[in-house]
């Protein structure tokens, strides 16, 4: 394992060691030893020669084992829970809402890994039969985030496994104490521990090997835009298979015939959790005009009972940002808002715990104009935008290069299929905010990248069609 715990800054650092820090309370928890290329490059080589005898195995061999893995997730989940939030900062319900959730790509596509089938295809020529072969890809990367540093590395390491690929994950260097909790309980389900590797260091120098390797035959990348064009870039020369989960500007429209209530829950659930830093999260609150005083209100007293703090505290609801990049950028957009007009109507500043910790804010009288409409957020700022009719808020929503989730809420069912395949994103919830779980295909269009992950599609992007036309 590559963890220890130390004081001496300066030496670790020299040594080719990074720390990983308490958002809560920027106290060093861990320091994790850098991959250098060198070490990559074997690791690729060391995964290759895995991949080729377990690419041999029965798929009820497989199948088993991710169950087992499973199995060791859901009996250790308040241990990566807890290390969860002291190293990303969610309040410890939501991240044994996650571990949970993670475990749920391993518990399906173990189910999966038993419905890898091809097909027969009837003959063209007479005496000549055409068979269909589903293959596994080869050697896998993932490059995962620190939001949901267990989700975004089981959502893709799951599938890869089932049929029957190796994997090495590139985690954040924010959270990647998560990741390789997750590798050691991968070993412990008795998988061969060169299918499964953990690397950290420079992203730059571990991203450029990883995309050009011709070894490396697919990469799976969740992040920003800007990054993920870059991967999409370096990746040309090998020409390997992509999936890439990138940037959301979600809209969150709220029709004057939806039930309000239910649609304050949704607005709760999609905006706040994880503090605003979710892909997913409604960025754009569209509210009818007729309802949308009432909304504002409502939504300043349900806001207002989050209780900020330490995710490990009892009762806290509402934890810290990343590190404090985040908050600038939080700081930068409601400027900018208000520098327009946008007034706040709750929050609006750095919480009076300090650090890390911003208050949740609601503004109104936002337009399509400011940053905020534009820009993924990625913090707790719930901006209210006003709209009159169907067809203007349709053309609003669409009027982004973004195409990840989108969310509706009316009672209209008419409208409801309008809107839905209206909607120029890849994932539309009505009705609800939390539209994420294993068995739905995950994933977006336009400069929200491409490919699908979870579901019974999600497969499909860590295997090869091959064709044999036998002739008798």
């Amino acid at each position: 394992m590559n963890i220890f715990e130390c004081k001496d800054v300066s030496h670790n650092e020299a040594c080719g060691y990074f720390s990983v820090n308490n958002p809560a309370t920027n106290e060093i928890i861990a320091y994790v030893k850098k991959t250098n290329k060198q070490e990559l490059e074997q690791i690729i080589l060391d995964s290759k020669k895995a991949q080729i005898e377990y690419a041999k195995s029965l798929v009820e061999y497989r199948s088993d084992l991710l169950y087992r893995f499973y199995e060791l997730i859901i009996e250790n989940k308040e241990f990566l829970a807890e290390l969860m939030t002291k190293e990303q900062g969610k309040p410890l319900n939501e991240s044994l809402g996650e571990v949970v959730y993670a475990a749920s790509f391993l518990k399906w596509f173990s189910q999966q890994a038993r419905n890898i089938n091809g097909d027969i295809i009837s003959q063209k020529v007479k005496g000549q039969n055409i068979f269909v072969l589903r293959e596994p890809i080869g050697v896998c990367a993932a490059i995962t985030p620190w939001n949901f540093p267990l989700a975004m590395i089981t959502r893709k390491l799951a599938p890869a496994l089932a049929s029957g690929c190796s994997m090495i994950v590139k985690s954040a260097s924010q959270t990647p104490l998560s990741a390789y909790a997750l590798q050691m309980l991968f070993v412990k389900a008795g998988f061969n521990d060169k299918l499964f590797v953990v690397v950290n260091g420079d992203s730059s120098e571990i991203g450029e090997v990883l995309c050009k390797s011709d070894i490396v035959r697919k990469l799976s990348f969740t992040g920003s835009s800007e990054v993920g064009k870059k991967l999409y870039k370096q990746c040309s020369s090998s020409l390997k298979k992509l999936s890439l989960e990138l940037g959301g500007n979600a809209p969150f429209i709220v029709f004057d015939d939806a039930n309000l209530e239910d649609a304050i829950r949704g607005i709760l659930a999609s905006k706040f959790r994880n503090s605003g830093q979710t892909c997913i999260c409604a960025n754009r609150i569209y509210a009818q005009s007729r309802i949308y005083d009432e909304l504002c209100d409502k939504l300043v007293v349900e806001i207002s009972k989050m209780k900020v703090g330490n995710g490990l505290c009892e009762g806290v609801n509402f934890g810290p940002l990343i590190d404090a990049k985040a908050i600038e950028r939080v700081k930068n957009q409601i400027q900018n808002a208000l520098s327009k007009g946008a007034k706040i109507l709750l929050g609006g500043s750095k919480h009076e715990l300090g650090g890390n910790f911003f208050s949740p804010t609601l503004l109104s009288d936002v337009t399509d104009e400011m940053i905020i409409a534009q820009e993924e957020t990625f913090g707790p700022i719930a901006p209210i935008f006003k709209f009159d009719t169907e067809e203007e808020v349709l053309i609003r929503a669409n009027d982004t290069q973004y195409g990840l989730a989108s969310y509706v809420f009316t009672n209209n069912y008419r409208r409801q299929w309008r809107m839905a395949e209206g909607l120029e994103y890849g994932m539309v919830g009505i009705n609800t905010g939390l539209i994420s779980n294993e068995v739905a295909p995950f994933g977006g269009v336009k400069h929200s990248g491409f490919g699908r992950e979870g579901s019974k599609y999600g497969i499909d992007e860590y295997m090869e069609l091959k064709y044999i036309c036998l002739n008798m």
